[in-house]
């Protein structure tokens, strides 16, 4: 592709580089960088791409993007910010493929992947489209799985991913937008369909710093949707949506455009009526707990802005099934219960054991732990709400990453002072599994909450594999032969 046809909408302050440059790709990570490359340097979160173009020039980089003028007789083409300008890269090198299919963006705390998953779903049975959908567990093209690194990938490999869907035949798609996405511009020049807002707890405040700046984030996402769906109950609604340039249609259980009545909770899932504009439709949703709730009154919320019935997604939603990760029951042949979710939080943790709490006839026990290198002021919060939720605790590690996982548990212990609620402490996840497996008492229900869908735990910077339905498949391999 030619420079200045790859270069169309990004606003240029100085290059040296002839227009009609012909380029073979974009790079924005030296060691992938490959000859007739425009090599992109970003000031990072964690690096800065700058001091790699020697890299990428040596490996035949043809021309630099940048912020900074780079030493040396390297082509370069000079832009203000180089994050906002490779977001733009990808949408003309692939055609702008998202432009041609109807996007829907699902951003909060807790509750997207399972959102998404359950909207996918919907759109496929009401509309028969095929959808493409993007998240924490998966990427997926209609019923292709794709390997996923992170909740939003960055801006070029999602514009290829786009192309990908497009070309396939999706005529949508469903994708988590994190709030490290919105503010490193990694969904720049988007437009979305519909931007719905789930909710807003304690997390990453390591990189926002305060929870007013967490929530100006999530709220970026109104700012690129045609219309705007949102939880009326959440504290945070009127901060997220009070400058939303589009039309917004809001839900709660209590409050809202879409409410709901008659909430009914079992060990089978949830029924309720939604109410909207004199209607009223009965709806179930095969996931228990409080907060699917909320996740199927935004699907259904989105849903009618797309212009489907209330009582045709509610159809559909009765016929969808779990997701991976999220109050996922793992069968064993013992009288217990083990679930296995993704609750990093201190809400998602709250919502989690108030679920279970709804159907446990024996103990709730919960083994958790909190990730490295992340927000540390919600590991003693985590503790507190574990301690006055669960009648028994294992504290261990979930993803160390660089930091000592018994200096992490430490900082989780503070939550726990005050209370009387027994626990044991086993830094090693797998033999912290064993334990609660082997101290289990009938009608438990066994909570393992932090890793949900994830296969690996993250220590220093190495991802080992580590699969709990692989640890208790093990276990009960083991209990079964001996017995």
């Amino acid at each position: 592709m030619k420079l200045s046809d790859l270069l169309k909408d990004i606003p240029i302050k100085e290059t040296t580089a002839p227009q009609d440059l012909t380029l073979s790709g974009v790079s924005y990570d030296s060691r992938q960088a490959k000859p007739g490359d425009l090599f992109v340097a970003i000031a990072g979160y964690e690096t800065d791409g700058h001091r790699y173009i020697p890299m990428a020039v040596e490996k035949g980089a043809s021309c630099v993007l940048c912020q900074r003028k780079p030493e040396g007789n390297i082509p370069y083409v000079l832009v203000e910010d180089s994050r906002a300008a490779l977001a733009q890269l990808g949408r003309n090198w692939f055609g702008d493929p998202a432009a041609s299919m109807t996007m829907v963006g699902v951003t909060g705390t807790n509750g997207k992947t399972t959102t998404t998953y359950l909207l996918k779903d919907l759109l496929e049975k009401c509309l028969g489209a095929k959808v493409g959908l993007i998240g924490t567990n998966q990427n997926m093209i209609g019923d292709e799985i794709l390997h996923t690194e992170r909740t939003t990938p960055e801006s070029f490999e999602l514009q290829a991913l786009f192309r990908a869907m497009a070309d396939a035949g999706c005529s949508h798609v469903v994708m988590e937008v994190s709030s490290h996405a919105l503010c490193l511009q990694r969904v720049a020049g988007i437009q979305f369909t519909v931007g719905l807002f789930t909710n807003l707890s304690q997390d990453h405040l390591d990189f926002h710093e305060t929870m007013e700046n967490y929530c100006d984030a999530k709220a970026m996402l109104f700012q690129q949707s045609g219309a705007g769906v949102y939880n009326a109950d959440d504290p945070w609604a009127g901060r997220v949506t009070r400058n939303a340039p589009c039309p917004l249609l809001s839900y709660g259980e209590k409050t809202g455009d879409l409410t709901a009545g008659n909430i009914r909770l079992t060990a089978e899932g949830v029924d309720f009526d939604a109410r909207c504009q004199g209607e009223s439709v009965p709806v179930h949703v095969g996931i228990p707990g409080g907060f699917t709730v909320y996740n199927a009154l935004g699907v259904l919320a989105a849903a009618k802005v797309l212009g489907i019935a209330v009582a045709d997604s509610a159809a559909a939603l009765a016929q969808s099934k779990g997701v991976k990760g999220r109050v996922e029951i793992v069968p064993v042949p013992w009288d217990y219960t083990i679930l296995i979710d993704y609750a990093v939080t201190p809400d998602a943790i709250e919502n989690v054991l108030n679920t279970v709490r709804g159907f446990a006839e024996g103990r709730v026990v919960l083994l958790f732990g909190c990730g490295g290198d992340r927000d540390r002021g919600k590991r003693p919060k985590m503790g507190k709400i574990a301690a006055q939720l669960a009648d028994f605790l294992v504290v261990t590690s979930d993803n160390p990453r660089t930091e000592d996982p018994d200096a992490i548990i430490a900082e989780i212990l503070p939550g726990l002072e005050g209370t009387q609620t027994p626990y044991v402490v086993e830094a090693d996840r797998v033999k912290a599994i064993r334990y609660a497996m082997d101290h289990a008492q009938p009608k438990d229900v066994i909570i393992l909450a932090g890793k949900g869908h994830e296969t690996y735990q993250i220590v220093g910077h190495e991802k080992r594999h580590l699969d709990e339905r692989e640890v208790i498949a093990g276990y009960i391999a083991e209990r079964t032969k001996k017995a």
